[in-house]
């Protein structure tokens, strides 16, 4: 028996932030082109050249956010190569993902239409890598600025009068590899400049993200990074803030086979690599909360998600892979810890929206499918913007060979409805747990609990084109649930995701 404690009289004053549930779309593989955009001519139902069934889809799990252009390609992006009729725009080489030619026919206006129609934020990587300070002040005065001026008169030459809103503005990306080999003293050196000419312009306010580390090396390594900049940058607000948050990039893995050979044994490692993510959150979290006590700077996971082989007889470059039940899991398990530490949390991307990683969405032509990945964040959207609820697991952990596991992960929140919100994962791929869940002073309507399953007899289980719907929620019966003295009891499956909706009895 696990027990589970729930305390709705003591609930947390922080927020679970929507912009946990953001997105990333990079200029690599079928990302863009076939993914996000097919053209205005494409046989492929499409509104201005952006796939129609793409966009209906990604605003059903309510997309709060999209980052672009890259990832590794946005410090070789250029911005004004993306502008002005698709037909003159230059072709140039992309070379971080295979030496493709980049058409630049999705550039700026064509991404912001894609914010547009999802209704989600835009958060654009600027080039700090191969670029210039003035080249990304004039892409920011460019979309932002509505006065008279070079810039803001070349937008309105290329279709668009007023200026968009652009809040989440990331300074580089990883720039201690892919963004410039750069060190750490170097990089701040460097993000000092560049945001003094990040400017607000006409009404918008940026939020600066600086380029934080990568979580899987080793914790010092983190850590010096981090600290350089926020040394650096504390006791520098004389007109406004050096920044508003700093990145981490995290990726699971678990050997270089493709996602459809999950053996039991990977299975564990993949596990274990999933939850390692909340150790460099909680050096890094300790660490801010020495320089920055109030929290006024965020920890933006910006490139997160799971890193397998390619599939088979797939250009290597692309990072095109399958998406499996062990995927939907990793994504409940990361979903979950960045709910655990929305006090310093703000945002995170998911790498990446379409057909590259651990992707929402796979298409073929005007074929498209939803991945096991996809359906957890349709669960999961209803923790966004709820409070979060503190929550106690009491359970042991579970031991494969080398591989020392705890049964349950999960989080809770309270909607503004007073509607508790339970997520739960069982990592055991073989051992079904029995489930009391105890909210003290608080009583459970039975007949008004929801709960939504996720699961499947195979580990390799995935979605095809083929079978489309062979990895999908199902309703979880009420008839599953006990309540007894504000106690509720029932079963978690083997390698499943649980998601609860209770309402409580005034």
């Amino acid at each position: 028996m696990i027990k589970i404690q729930i305390d709705t009289k003591q609930s947390s004053k922080y927020i679970i932030s929507k912009h946990i549930y953001g997105h990333f779309a990079e200029h690599l593989g079928r990302c863009i082109y076939d993914g996000i955009w097919v053209g205005p001519d494409s046989k492929i139902p499409n509104i201005n050249g952006i796939r129609k069934d793409v966009v209906e889809a990604l605003k059903n799990i309510k997309i709060p956010n999209l980052r672009w252009p890259g990832g590794c390609f946005a410090d070789r992006y250029h911005w004004k190569d993306g502008i002005g009729p698709r037909n003159l725009r230059p072709k140039t080489v992309n070379a971080h993902w295979g030496n493709i030619v980049e058409t630049n026919y999705f550039g700026t206006h064509e991404f912001m239409e894609t914010c547009k129609l999802l209704d989600c934020e835009p958060y654009i990587s600027g080039n700090v890598g191969s670029g210039t300070v003035k080249e990304m002040s004039e892409w920011i005065e460019y979309m932002t600025f509505d006065g008279e001026s070079t810039m803001a008169n070349l937008r309105r030459q290329n279709g668009r009068d007023k200026p968009w809103k652009i809040k989440y503005w990331g300074i580089g990306n990883e720039n201690w590899m892919c963004g410039g080999n750069m060190t750490a003293n170097y990089y701040t050196d460097l993000l000092l400049r560049y945001s003094a000419y990040c400017n607000d312009f006409s009404g918008n306010k940026l939020y600066k993200v600086a380029c934080g580390p990568v979580g899987e090396v080793t914790i010092d390594w983190v850590l010096n990074w981090v600290e350089t900049i926020l040394k650096k940058t504390k006791n520098r607000l004389f007109f406004k803030p050096i920044i508003e948050g700093i990145s981490l990039h995290y990726y699971t893995r678990a050997g270089a086979k493709p996602a459809t050979q999950m053996s039991t044994r990977r299975w564990y490692q993949a596990m274990k690599s999933a939850l390692y993510i909340e150790t460099p959150i909680l050096e890094i979290k300790n660490l801010m909360d020495n320089y920055d006590p109030i929290k006024r700077i965020g920890l933006i996971i910006d490139e997160w998600g799971t890193w397998w082989g390619v599939e088979k007889g797939i250009n290597p470059a692309f990072l095109y892979q399958q998406n499996t039940l062990a995927d939907a899991l990793i994504a409940a398990i990361h979903l979950d810890i960045f709910n655990r530490h929305c006090d310093r949390v703000h945002m995170a991307n998911i790498a990446q929206t379409v057909n590259v990683l651990q992707s929402m969405i796979l298409t073929q032509g005007d074929q498209m499918l939803l991945t096991p990945t996809y359906h957890i964040f349709n669960m999961y959207k209803h923790h966004q913007d709820n409070k979060l609820l503190p929550l106690n697991i009491i359970s042991n952990d579970f031991i494969h060979e080398k591989f020392k596991l705890p049964a349950i992960n999960g989080s809770a929140s309270i909607d503004k409805e007073n509607n508790i919100c339970l997520s739960l994962t069982n990592l055991n791929p073989e051992e079904n747990y029995e489930i009391e869940c105890d909210f003290l002073e608080s009583r459970i309507n039975k007949n008004e609990i929801n709960a939504t399953i996720l699961t499947s007899e195979s580990l390799n289980a995935h979605n095809s084109f083929e079978s489309p719907e062979n990895v999908r929620p199902e309703n979880y019966p009420i008839d599953k649930f006990k309540i007894s003295n504000n106690r509720l009891s029932f079963e978690i499956p083997s390698k499943s995701v649980l998601f609860i909706t209770l309402t409580q009895l005034e």
